[in-house]
């Protein structure tokens, strides 16, 4: 199993998710711990995300089990399809991040641990997309999260900042996902596997249109600015 190609590729879609996700994550904590003292707001960091990250697996998991239901995998594309939109487009449907700074140690966790849990539906279907029902790869995927979310945030923050392509990219594999989350519904699946011809189109009509869509949305806004 680790030595396939799709093993690897589906781990690297995972990693990109997150990587492109976390900026989320990482706002949600600073915002929950801001208020304690120094000494208490890195273990606040630490605990509160390994305790997201164990929500975060609990409802991947469960996601896992619904795709499984017909029809599901197909809803599930599309969904994420519209994420990877959002996440490009911005604007509007962004998430306004209004998170209460935290009192105390433990009153940081459970805001962290909740706040992650409501917000992360992005995530949570990214990589049950991506994983193709693999437990072991939402396994993996949660455990690169973690010094992602924890140490890596504010830098890919300002990597994405400084080079909006990158964004790009992290849209381009939330689409790629979303159009084999589609196209492995088991609905029509077998139909589809004797049509690779359509397979093709499905690709390109969801990632073309989800990047090509994102990019003139971005420049109309940029043209109204000026």
């Amino acid at each position: 199993m680790f030595t396939t190609p799709e093993f690897w590729s589906a781990l690297a879609a995972i990693v990109v998710i997150d990587l492109v996700l976390a900026g989320d994550n990482a706002i949600v904590i600073a915002l929950a711990a801001r208020n304690l003292p120094k000494a208490l707001r890195r273990r606040a960091v630490i605990w509160g995300t390994v305790g997201a990250v164990i929500v975060r697996a609990s409802l991947t998991v469960g996601v896992l089990w619904l795709l499984e239901i017909p029809g599901l995998m197909l809803a599930g594309g599309i969904l994420l399809a519209w994420i990877a939109y959002r996440l490009l487009a911005g604007g509007d449907g962004s998430r306004e991040h209004d998170v209460p700074p935290a009192a105390g140690f433990w009153s940081a966790m459970r805001t962290i641990v909740i706040a992650d849990a409501v917000m992360g539906l992005d995530n949570v279907l990214a990589v049950a997309g991506a994983a193709h029902g693999s437990a072991l790869l939402v396994l993996a995927g949660l455990v690169i999260s973690i010094p992602i979310v924890v140490w890596g945030s504010t830098l890919i923050l300002h990597w994405l900042e400084r080079v909006p392509a990158l964004l790009y990219l992290g849209g381009a594999v939330l689409a790629w996902t979303a159009a084999k989350m589609i196209t492995d519904e088991p609905l029509y699946q077998e139909w589809l596997d004797g049509r690779p011809g359509i397979t093709a189109i499905v690709f390109a009509v969801i990632v073309g249109g989800v990047l090509g869509s994102a990019w003139l949305r971005n420049r109309r806004a940029k043209e109204v600015l000026q």
